[in-house]
């Protein structure tokens, strides 16, 4: 029997893993599907990683890379090319691999760690026809920086993700067209930064309220139209524009990879569609644990990591010290929030501080952050500026959560222009 099976080998397995054996479990295994370790940020070349984590600025094959060298140093077991099939409530986990076959392995612990998929055409139902030249702007990544192949010539990009934001720049870096970005939605679903250096710099316009009603073409995509879209997102007749194109990007959000654990019967919250956790990152089963895009999808992978470090720890605890025990608090989702993770805090489990991750579900000028339970207002915040492409947190000493009762609210107050 492991200690703990860490199911996922990017960089939120990577830094479980390394963290619980810093506490001092010694008999983890990592499983990993693919044939090596570091998860998407061996496809992400471009810079911009580590620069809380390590206060460097590195490339994703660079990030990785820190974390599987701290592997090598511990005594952690991997087994990649591996595919888990099942995890039960009992924790035994059952995967099949090209080495090792179909194997059965118990566990004292836990962690997913099995990131996120994109969410691809067939989701958002786009009119037209189904020629070849239609791709994720993940699949278009992988082609483009590890396989070699260049998508497309004259490229339309739907949605404004950050890596949709990043694929426009590469694509143009590497000679294709980028002729436009195009977002359903009133602002953009990426940072920032990746607006301006990604699509500004290059001279790409981003069409806000727009997206596309048609796709033409029978083998190949030969063009596509576009529409602007009015406030229930529906497309205004007389707005469209035609673009004469070869390939279509789809960057139209993010999916936390959570077949394992529904399967599992572990709850899931329908706002993140992550598993519902505690504030060390434990799931609805004592001693399974999720953490990093499987959880809730995350902006930056520093985030990421001491997200899964965090998971790691607790992880370490459990094995070595048992469950823990505790009444909750549930956190729920007020006026501008799209969702909270944790879900829920245990006081009695904080030693210092909670911190509690959300989204906006508008953007929004100066505001005020606001924690309440029932009538009674616990913390506030100040911003100036939020925006639902930018996760947030917010930092609540422990004093302060032994004032709540039952639950709290997190919300967003706009302070009047």
């Amino acid at each position: 029997m492991y200690d703990l099976i860490v199911i996922g080998g990017g960089p939120a397995g990577l830094a479980a893993a390394c963290a619980a054996w810093e506490r001092g479990l010694k008999r983890i295994l990592i499983v990993e599907r693919d044939r090596e370790l570091g998860g998407i940020l061996n496809q992400c070349i471009h810079n911009g990683f580590g620069l809380h984590h390590f206060q460097e600025e590195l490339t994703g094959p660079e990030y990785a890379g820190r974390f599987v060298e701290l592997l090598s140093q511990t005594g952690v077991e991997v087994r990649t090319d591996t595919m888990v099939l099942e995890v039960t409530p009992g924790k035994r986990v059952c995967m099949v691999g090209k080495s090792t076959g179909y194997r059965e392995e118990d566990a004292k612990a836990i962690v997913l760690a099995m990131g996120c998929r994109e969410r691809t055409r067939g989701a958002i139902a786009i009119p037209g026809t189904r020629p070849a030249g239609v791709f994720t702007a993940g699949a278009a990544q992988r082609y483009v920086n590890i396989e070699g192949w260049l998508p497309g010539r004259r490229v339309v990009i739907l949605g404004s993700g950050d890596i949709g934001l990043i694929m426009a720049r590469r694509l143009t870096l590497e000679g294709a067209k980028v002729l436009a970005c195009v977002e359903v939605m009133p602002y953009s679903g990426g940072l920032n930064r990746n607006i301006v250096q990604c699509l500004e710099d290059y001279g790409i316009p981003l069409y806000l309220s727009h997206t596309v009603t048609d796709i033409r073409g029978r083998n190949r995509v030969e063009g596509v139209t576009v529409s602007q879209v009015d406030e229930h997102r529906r497309p205004i007749p007389g707005t469209e524009m035609d673009f004469d194109c070869d390939t279509l990007l789809l960057s139209v959000g993010l999916i936390p990879e959570n077949e394992l654990t529904r399967q599992a019967g572990i709850q899931t919250d329908r706002r993140t569609n992550g598993a519902v956790v505690y504030e060390n990152m434990e799931t609805s089963i004592p001693g399974v644990f999720a953490c990093g895009n499987v959880c809730h999808v995350h902006d930056l992978v520093d985030f990421v990591t001491a997200e899964s470090t965090r998971a790691g720890y607790a992880a370490a605890d459990f094995v070595l010290g048992g469950p823990t025990e505790g009444q909750a608090l549930a956190v729920e989702n007020g006026p501008g929030i799209t969702y909270t993770v944790p879900q829920r805090i245990r006081p009695g489990n904080i030693q210092k501080n909670a911190e509690i991750f959300f989204r906006v579900n508008r953007v929004c000028g100066k505001s005020r952050i606001l924690v309440t339970s029932g009538e009674k207002t616990i913390a506030r915040f100040s911003r100036t500026h939020l925006a639902p492409g930018e996760m947030e947190h917010i930092v609540i000493p422990g004093t302060l959560l032994a004032n709540a009762s039952g639950s709290i609210t997190v919300s967003v107050e706009e302070a009047a222009t």
